[in-house]
């Protein structure tokens, strides 16, 4: 049987406070702090994991079955890598960077090119394949989302935002674009892409990440937002009852202490929906993992404390593996930055903790 059919007992056999479930480590992780991670798509023979890093470097590896961990390639950028992604045919990885730069990483020739430029830091990147048409969107602090046909130096299109652009998902036909000062915009993306619907933010606090769900039917229904308060927001673009069906509840927060009544309230980093149960994971600055079924509105598992931020998470294509990367978040500020603590990436079995509850699949 293959490590990653099983439930528990692999990884590290001593406890340790930077793996204190025990997963596996992927080697030769980057040097700072993991901005974004990403598996290949379904139609690759295999899995292989991307990771963008403050490094200013995005890595790839082949994640074998027994656990093992390759690395296979590295390019790099001339600033901090804050978002990655791939194409839908697994032939190319799109990286953005605080460089205001967004590059086209060819792996089988593993040649990267610039196929975008922002007057800013590029914050978010994510492949279009449409019947139509394909290209790369791009979300930058410059307050513009742009459309690139990878073989021109132009933007295809152009749309203005009302501010820096924070975070974004797309699974076609939507884009949900959250941005500073809790914008919130959702996008349509057939024919040509273009505004659909601005959204009053279901949250008080700063947006930190955003992932779309999927209805029965495989369709784009809704979203999950997460914020710097501890907090996420479930949200319905279509509903006959929106009061009932989108809500938020309370994650990556301590317990109250009795004698001061006082929580410590920790951000969201990232949420990431199961592909095949549609449950989800968000991973925080409190070191912890947790997976929720949101249609039953239940907690199904939270991690140990690692000794570090949870800063990105992902999982592979078909749910049976999930990716978490560890290192400073930097949301307590410089002082608390120790540029010699590792950062790291773990390897957890993700099948059987992630279904529903009382389903069967």
């Amino acid at each position: 049987m293959s490590v990653f059919g099983k439930t528990s007992g692999f990884g590290r056999k001593a406890q340790d406070s930077s793996n204190p479930m025990q997963d596996i480590e992927v080697s030769s992780p980057p040097d700072d702090s993991i901005s974004s991670l990403a598996f290949s798509p379904e139609v690759v023979q295999g899995n292989f994991l991307i990771a963008g890093s403050w490094a200013s470097d995005v890595r790839c590896w082949e994640v074998r079955d027994t656990g093992k961990t390759i690395p296979k390639a590295q390019q790099m950028h001339n600033g901090p890598v804050l978002d990655v992604c791939w194409s839908d045919d697994g032939s190319k990885v799109f990286t953005a960077s605080s460089d205001k730069t967004a590059k086209m990483w060819d792996l089988n020739s593993n040649q990267s090119m610039q196929i975008a430029q922002h007057d800013a830091p590029i914050k978010t990147v994510h492949w279009i394949k449409a019947p139509n048409y394909s290209c790369v969107m791009t979300g930058s602090w410059d307050t513009t989302l742009k459309f690139w046909d990878t073989r021109t130096p132009n933007p295809m299109l152009s749309l203005q935002l009302p501010e820096r652009c924070y975070c974004v998902d797309v699974v076609y036909p939507m884009a949900v674009v959250a941005t500073a000062e809790r914008g919130l915009i959702v996008y349509q993306l057939e024919n040509q892409p273009s505004e659909f619907r601005r959204i009053e933010s279901p949250l008080k606090h700063q947006h930190r990440c955003v992932a779309i769900f999927k209805d029965k039917q495989n369709k784009p229904t809704g979203f999950a937002l997460g914020s710097i308060e501890g907090r996420v927001a479930i949200h319905y673009i279509n509903t006959s009852n929106p009061t009932k069906d989108n809500f938020t509840f309370k994650c990556h927060r301590s317990n109250y202490l009795a004698t001061t009544s006082t929580q410590d309230i920790y951000a969201v980093n990232a949420i990431s929906f199961h592909p095949v149960y549609g449950t989800l994971a968000t991973v925080g600055s409190d070191g912890c993992f947790s997976f929720w079924d949101k249609d039953a509105r239940t907690k199904l598992k939270t991690s140990e404390q690692l000794d570090q931020p949870i800063t990105a998470c992902c999982f592979s294509a078909t749910g049976n593996i999930f990716a978490y990367a560890s290192g400073y978040d930097w949301s307590k500020g410089y002082q608390y930055n120790n540029p010699q603590k590792k950062n790291y990436i773990f390897l957890r079995c993700a099948n059987e903790e992630l279904k529903p509850r009382g389903k069967k699949w």
